[in-house]
């Protein structure tokens, strides 16, 4: 039997690879992104032209860890959005599910993963300000102000308006939301 953060990390992967499949067959190439010379990632498979590059996802092997997030909250993360964090450095990308369109979040870099734990820090810090059930975002929506957030005790995945109380519950767990999803290409 397969743990739960091996198929975790299987649906993540196969949701890149699909992702990248339909970039390049609809427009013939990588996916590109905006040139950042302040944002290094060993993503960048080279020049688009002088403003851009390609790019895909790369697998982050063993370097990421929430262990320094998990001691200055006290508290232990859900082991999905472990998993979903530290598999791989990507650019965020767009997909579909019966609720709308919405973008996965995943660190570009190194650098990128101490700013999204930062980020998280913040989010915790603010959902106990608030004495809600802490939440972990993981997705942008296409509405305003209302993310995508796994229940950190339960692992439950939701829809939250930001500094809101989780509203709508999309699914009982990450790999089975993901499972939903199918890639959406832009001209």
């Amino acid at each position: 039997m397969t743990r739960p953060d091996h198929d975790l990390a299987r649906q993540l992967r196969s949701l890149a690879s699909g992702f990248v499949s339909a970039f390049q067959d609809k427009h013939g190439h990588l996916p590109v992104v905006e040139k950042d010379d302040d944002w290094p990632s060993p993503c960048i498979k080279g020049e688009y032209s002088a403003d851009a590059n390609y790019w895909q996802p790369v697998d982050a092997g063993d370097k990421l860890s929430f262990n320094n997030v998990e001691q200055a909250l006290e508290l232990s993360l859900h082991p999905d959005i472990k998993t979903y964090f530290t598999t791989f450095y990507s650019e965020s990308f767009d997909l579909a599910s019966e609720d709308g369109n919405l973008s996965l979040l995943f660190p570009w870099s190194k650098a990128d993963f101490a700013r999204l734990q930062e980020n998280i820090i913040g989010h915790v810090l603010m959902k106990r300000k608030l004495k809600q059930d802490v939440t972990i975002f993981f997705a942008l929506t296409d509405q305003d102000d209302f993310i995508l957030s796994l229940d950190n005790d339960t692992g439950e995945v939701w829809v939250e308006q930001v500094g809101k109380a989780p509203h709508k519950k999309l699914a009982d767990n990450l790999t089975e939301f993901l499972s939903q999803l199918t890639p959406v290409i832009y001209d």
